[in-house]
């Protein structure tokens, strides 16, 4: 990559970054930081699942398995135990890193579109126990948190926002080190990288272990930004469909691609609300004629050596 175009590139996300950082400076409206807040940890689930799906290759229709594990533990310490939020959310976050190694290890050892379908049975599976257990989950209707990140639209912000950067900036060194380089080799040819002395199966779990680890924290800071935990919000399938979609239109194997697609995603699905049940299927078809057009996705718009 050229020295110039890196540093060009650097220094333009660090741009964007300080603009943003700005935002509630100069503005007092609480609706805006509100939606930019639920994009920003959109955009971490998507990085987070981009960098199984665009570097390995492996389709996970499981994200809201890890999100939902990690929502549910945080919350149900809150609610029962009584624990402090800054207590919950790391223990959310090592339950969606067990939950994810439990299903990661056998899921990976299928081949094709069954490690997807694995991904997706738990995401069932879960919701199942959220409804057979709901007198402590609080069923469909959802679980009431005793507290919650703050009540300042401000800091919900810049707690949204400062995950989002860490997110990025960690991914995006991964992807470039020799274990993203590997990973990518996998996704391409598993068969040669294997023959190369890699254990594929190892090098995706860790892969694996990662997304679930920003997953898990963005789950557990979640629920404590809307201060309850409910299946419609972190578990159903609609959720999951929401990241793929972020993701793809954002482009593939980019770290910026996927704020760009959340960020997108969930703006215009705000801006469109008016249209009532219409607004869906407006953001689908808006959806739609960004893979038509532009099939790379946004971060093609800056060229595919902006993709990492």
């Amino acid at each position: 990559m050229n020295i110039a175009y890196a540093y060009w590139r650097t220094g333009l996300a660090l741009l964007a970054l300080i603009v943003t950082a700005c935002l509630p400076a100069v503005t007092s409206s609480y609706y805006l930081l509100g939606v930019l807040t639920t994009a920003f940890y959109l955009a971490v689930y998507a990085m987070s699942w981009d960098l199984l799906f665009g570097y390995a290759g492996e389709v996970n229709f499981g994200p809201t398995f890890l999100i939902g594990l990690s929502a549910y533990a945080a919350g149900l310490c809150n609610t029962f135990l009584g624990w402090p939020v800054w207590v919950c959310i790391p223990i959310g976050t090592a339950a969606a890193m067990l939950g994810g190694l439990a299903l990661v290890g056998p899921a990976l050892r299928l081949k094709g579109p069954y490690f997807g379908l694995v991904t997706l049975v738990a995401v069932l599976l879960l919701g199942h126990a959220i409804t057979i257990f709901s007198g402590y989950t609080g069923g469909e209707i959802g679980l009431a948190l005793r507290d919650i990140l703050t009540l300042s639209s401000t800091g919900n912000f810049y707690y949204a926002l400062g995950l989002m950067a860490i997110t990025a900036v960690v991914l995006r060194i991964v992807v470039r080190s020799p274990l993203g380089l590997i990973l990518e080799a996998s996704g391409q040819d598993s068969v040669a990288t294997e023959a190369l002395g890699f254990s594929v199966i190892k090098f995706k779990v860790l892969a694996f272990m990662l997304s679930a680890l920003f997953s898990g924290l963005a789950g557990a800071m979640t629920v404590f930004y809307f201060g309850t935990a409910s299946p419609g919000t972190v578990v159903v399938v609609a959720v999951t469909v929401q990241i793929i979609i972020a993701t793809i239109i954002g482009g593939r194997r980019s770290i910026i691609g996927s704020i760009l697609g959340a960020v997108f995603l969930v703006v215009a699905g705000e801006f469109l609300r008016p249209l009532g049940e219409l607004s869906t299927t407006a953001v689908s078809i808006l959806a739609l004629l960004v893979l038509v057009f532009a099939p790379n996705g946004f971060i093609s718009v800056f060229g595919r050596r902006g993709a990492r």
